[in-house]
């Protein structure tokens, strides 16, 4: 049988394969746990409610064993102060260390969101058991990154508290001018460390992503993430600073009503404050619902997070490294029953793709270069030099549109065919006689 054979239309990702508008980065932020959400969401609140119970559980025995070591000691004894010192230092770096754990416990989910959404960008809904075995590679590293920006925070916190303690001091004895002087400071320093947080949190916004998706080593996601960023950088501060606003505001208003009618059903089940067990059991469980309800929302904040991040990557790489190429072509073969193994990973990095130190080329909008006779690279067109907005130095080309666009040349002529033996037979020149 000749002719073209019939292809199925591939299978719809929750994403369409072609660099994402910023109304789509916010809106498909949400797609993935509606994509999967027995995986997702059941996941991601265990996850939030082992973080919950094990540090409760962990604080509440060391606060509980060192205050009654504490209490064994006189007031009035040498040895109160020393003992006191060490038990505020021990809570102390038990709650960093339980910090740090929970902290590692959210970045597992980071990396099975980000496979996640790996996933289902080529239309695969993943099991949990495809998302560990893709996330696992990079747990520590994922981990590590997650530890690194807690420890970063908390010793720009802690330089910056030892700063404004030093000024404090050395202003304590001095003028009234000095002291506002002090004041001044303090209030630069702290407007000072919000941008750079925002800066560096936003400009390192791909590494979960990149240490899932690309397996790469710690300083190649801290680069990669860098460059990635490079000219996206508020299109990426967007959406997630709008996701954070709009989870923290549903945070709200769902938690204060929960929490005000947990204290009036506690005042209901017991008025005169009963201790009868039955009071006790239902009084508790009021306190405990809008915990629980909170648990469930910070669960799907993480989620919807961790998914923008990584919607920004892949656009990222769509619009830079022609990521939307690759998966199209890894859609296409797959469909066309092509074995796994052969199909090869669609987000390993092309070296003759990848964005390097150089600046990322300009974004120029298709209506632009359709009106200029050039067309589209990322979507078959030959490739053309980019063309600059109007109103930019430098008039815009004026080529004429590419040969590649020019009608075909109409097909030759056949040749005729030669005479068969027969008529080759029985043929006679012109003007002569034929054969009796």
């Amino acid at each position: 049988m000749s002719g073209q054979t019939w292809t199925p239309a591939p299978r719809k990702g929750i994403i369409p394969l072609h660099p994402l508008t910023f109304g789509m980065l916010l809106g498909k932020a949400f797609a993935a746990l509606r994509h999967n959400p027995k995986v997702l969401f059941g996941f991601a609140v265990v996850i939030q409610l082992i973080v919950v119970v094990a540090t409760a559980g962990v604080m509440g025995l060391v606060l509980f064993s060192t205050f009654s070591r504490l209490e064994t000691v006189s007031p009035s004894s040498p040895d109160f102060e020393a003992v006191f010192a060490g038990t505020i230092a021990i809570n102390l770096i038990a709650g960093l260390v339980v910090g740090l754990a929970s902290v590692a416990f959210t970045a597992i989910m980071q990396g099975v969101v980000a496979a996640e959404v790996g996933y289902a960008t080529v239309g695969v809904k993943a099991t949990l058991r495809m998302l560990w075995r893709r996330m696992a590679p990079a747990f520590w590293r994922l981990a590590g990154f997650a530890s690194l920006s807690v420890l970063a925070l908390f010793g720009g916190l802690a330089i910056v508290a030892a700063v404004i303690a030093a000024l404090i001091a050395a202003g304590l004895g001095g003028t009234p001018e000095m002291i506002g002087i002090v004041v001044l400071v303090v209030v630069l320093l702290a407007l000072a460390a919000i941008p750079l947080t925002v800066w560096l949190s936003t400009k390192l916004l791909l590494v979960p992503s990149i240490l899932v998706l690309e397996r790469a080593r710690f300083r190649e996601a801290f680069v990669r993430s860098w460059r990635l960023t490079r000219g996206r950088f508020w299109v990426a501060f967007g959406v997630t600073f709008l996701i954070s606003l709009i989870m923290g505001l549903a945070m709200q208003v769902v938690s204060i009503p929960t929490a005000m009618f947990s204290s009036f059903l506690g005042t209901v089940i017991a008025p005169t404050g009963s201790s009868e067990p039955s009071a006790v059991i239902a009084y508790v469980f009021a306190l405990l619902a809008p915990q629980m309800l909170l648990l469930i929302l910070q669960a799907i904040t993480i989620v919807v997070q961790s998914t923008g991040g990584v919607l920004v990557y892949l656009d990222c790489r769509m619009r830079y490294e022609g990521l939307d190429q690759t998966l199209l072509s890894h859609v296409e073969r797959r469909d066309l029953g092509v074995p796994e193994d052969q199909l090869g990973d669609p987000f390993a990095i092309d070296p003759a793709r990848a964005v390097t130190s150089a600046p990322p080329p300009r974004q120029v909008p298709e209506h632009v270069m359709m009106s200029q006779g050039y067309g589209s690279p990322a979507y078959g067109g030959p490739p053309v030099a980019p063309i600059p907005f109007p109103g930019a130095a430098g008039p815009l080309p004026t080529s004429p549109a590419p040969t590649a666009f020019a009608p075909p040349p109409p097909p030759a002529p056949a040749p005729p065919a030669p005479p068969s033996a027969e008529d080759a037979a029985g043929w006679t020149a012109p003007g002569s006689t034929p054969p009796s």
